[in-house]
């Protein structure tokens, strides 16, 4: 049997009940939504007083059972990696660390080995966009050991081993990543509507896949790959989805004009820049705009007027955000 969690626990004077669990999972669920629509700057404030005000309250309250108690900590744990994910997708690095950390505390509490898998696959996320390769294996390869894979949904499965795939491939294991790769495929694909999957990976599916898959082969250095699976998440992710959607198509950019793709980059960039203008409040989204007018540099100087149209309208972008 699982080992309970400390009987201090239950001497709050607040009674918590499913009911309350329901509500901070719906809450979280909430703000994962805005977070994909509008990036993680726009309500993570909201979330971090809605943790402190309202969640901090719950787990010292007094709890009928201890399933009611580990879910209620298994939600909070939720709120909090959501928290520090919304930091990291705003470039607010050292402000996610502590709450991804608290999210794996709250984790364990709530004797969640799937949970703890999901943060530190955030974690791993993280490390490799910090140039942390080795620390980002290391997250990624503790994400999928043990009952953090074997008792996570396939969906689950299938994006925790993508990110392995993805840091594998970062350290140079070119072999290793495919199987991976192959592994998650396997995984999403087992994925039905008769399997309960945690909210979640509500965001997880075909796009999501393509976009971690494209970015394992750009570290792999196979561009022609990277852009067939970067244009397969285009076409096939959700219009909720515009924050990722704008990430990958400045990605998309890079890769094409890696190529020689001149007018193709500038056109995606664009696509990119028409996305981000809508309202997109995420520092992975600017630091692609930052990106495309580096790597269009020599092109501008060259006259090209696709090349310069851009700089125009990112520099301009830059200015209304600094």
């Amino acid at each position: 049997m699982a080992k309970r969690p400390a009987d201090a626990e239950h001497k709050g004077t607040q009674r918590v009940g499913r009911g309350d669990v329901r509500s901070v999972r719906e809450m979280t669920l909430a703000f994962s939504r805005i977070d994909q629509r509008r990036g993680g700057g726009h309500g993570r404030r909201a979330l971090v007083q809605y943790l402190r005000e309202e969640v901090a309250g719950y787990l010292v309250g007094r709890f009928p059972d201890d399933r009611t108690l580990r879910d209620m900590f298994s939600a909070a744990a939720e709120a909090s990696y959501l928290s520090g994910w919304m930091a990291f997708d705003n470039g607010e690095h050292e402000i996610a660390e502590p709450y991804f950390a608290l999210g794996l505390k709250l984790a364990a509490r709530a004797v969640d080995a799937p949970l703890s898998g999901h943060i530190l696959r955030a974690m791993a996320h993280q490390a490799l966009d910090l140039g942390l390769c080795d620390t980002a294996l290391n997250l990624s390869s503790a994400s999928i050991a043990g009952q953090r894979y074997q008792s996570a949904t396939p969906r689950e499965r299938a994006l925790i081993t993508v990110v392995h795939a993805r840091c594998l491939a970062a350290t140079g294991q070119k072999n290793a990543s495919a199987r991976a790769l192959a592994r998650a495929e396997d995984d999403l694909r087992n994925a039905h509507d008769g399997i309960e999957e945690p909210t979640r990976t509500f965001f997880f599916g075909e796009a999501s896949l393509a976009h971690e898959m494209a970015c394992t082969l750009r570290e792999l250095n196979d561009h022609k790959g990277a852009i067939g699976q970067f244009e397969r998440g285009v076409r096939t992710r959700g219009t909720e989805f515009k924050r990722t959607h704008a990430v990958t198509l400045g990605y998309l950019g890079a890769t094409q004009i890696a190529t020689g793709t001149v007018e193709e980059a500038c056109a995606t960039w664009s696509k990119a820049l028409d996305a981000i203008e809508e309202g997109i409040y995420s520092g992975r989204a600017r630091q692609r705009v930052v990106e495309m007018r580096q790597l269009l540099s020599p092109y501008r100087r060259r006259g090209i007027p696709a090349a310069t149209e851009l700089e125009t309208r990112a520099a301009g972008y830059l200015r209304q955000v600094a």
